[in-house]
Parts: C-alpha cells; sequence; structure tokens
C-alpha cells in the first residue's frame, strides 16, 4: 500500500494526513513531498509521533477531522482507518473536498463493519459497551464508495491490501472543475 502511495505522491505535493496515529506513514512517505501536515485526535499518539525521528518537511498536529484543514487546500489529503470513527462522515468528506486542490486526491483505507460476519459485529458491539472498541459508522464498502461519490469525487482506484475486503483502499480525485 505505502508503494502504492509513494507512486500517487509528487515532491511539490502538499499532504494532510487524518488520524495519522504514531506517524508512521508520514515518517515513511514525507520524503517524496514537499509537506506533510500529520494529524491526530490524540494526544497520546501524537507525542508518540513527535519523539520518532522524521523529516523537517513533517508537522505532527493534535486535530481530529473536523478542524485539521489549517494550511489548506492540499494535493493529497490521506485518510487511513478513521472515516469509519469520525461522527458526521458526509460533513467530514465535504471539508476533504473543501480542502483538496482541484485535480487533487483523496487516498482512503476504511473499514466497513458492516460488511464483517455477524459474530464480528456482535463481539465489537460488546467491546464497544465495555469501552474496548470505539464508537464506528458501521458502512459497507458499496455504501462508502457511495459516499465519496455523493461527494463529488471521481473514484480512481479500488483495491484490498491484504485479506480483509472489508477494509478497502480507495483513491478518487477532485475533478479540475467544480463539485
Amino acid at each position: 500500500m505505502l508503494s502504492d502511495i509513494a507512486s500517487r505522491l509528487k515532491l511539490s505535493d502538499r499532504v494532510l494526513e487524518l488520524g495519522c496515529g504514531t506517524g508512521g506513514t508520514a515518517i515513511r512517505l514525507a520524503a517524496q513531498v514537499s509537506h506533510w501536515a500529520a494529524t491526530d485526535f490524540s494526544s497520546e499518539m501524537i507525542a508518540i509521533a513527535r519523539a520518532k525521528p522524521a523529516g523537517k518537511n513533517v508537522v505532527f498536529q493534535v486535530a481530529d477531522a473536523t478542524n485539521a484543514f489549517d494550511g489548506g487546500p492540499f494535493d493529497v489529503i490521506c485518510a487511513f482507518n478513521v472515516l469509519h470513527l469520525v461522527d458526521d462522515q458526509p460533513s467530514t468528506l465535504d471539508k476533504v473536498f473543501a480542502n483538496l486542490k482541484p485535480g487533487g486526491l483523496l487516498i482512503s483505507k476504511t473499514w466497513c463493519f458492516a460488511d464483517l460476519k455477524l459474530k464480528f459485529r456482535i463481539l465489537f458491539a460488546v467491546l464497544r459497551t465495555v469501552g474496548m472498541f470505539p464508537a464506528v459508522t458501521p458502512l459497507t464498502v458499496s455504501q462508502l464508495r457511495q459516499a465519496i461519490i455523493d461527494t463529488g469525487f471521481q473514484i480512481v482506484e479500488e483495491r484490498v491490501f491484504g485479506i480483509s475486503w472489508q477494509n478497502p483502499y480507495i483513491v478518487a480525485q477532485k475533478p479540475n472543475m467544480g463539485h
């Protein structure tokens, strides 16, 4: 997956990553762009990321997916394993779209929990009630795909890395003209 992302980046790109966790993706790929803003809602995750050696063009910031867009518009916005965690996915996708330059890319990998087997959905619901699993938006792959299209994006590629088809990797492009 990282090599596919890298193949889509240009040295002139300004990238925003939503939900960067401990910064592994940003640290691995930032040398291939001019600026990488890596954000996460967890100050603990950002502290871990900041403690790692990273290029001078990487900035780690505490921000959730609703307020991470300072410094936009961006050439690329990455959202890995985060779109199922936001409270208002349509609004978040609208903000992503609005903060991408025309022709810009949304690169996402999103768990589609509604497509998991019933036993796993029940397990996650039980774990959520005892505080061991986050609240998620239970989307199907087709609902995720439609939400991205409804926002105005054109899907460029959809793939699965690994065996979990319920966690699709989607590359979508903002058209060069309007919505």
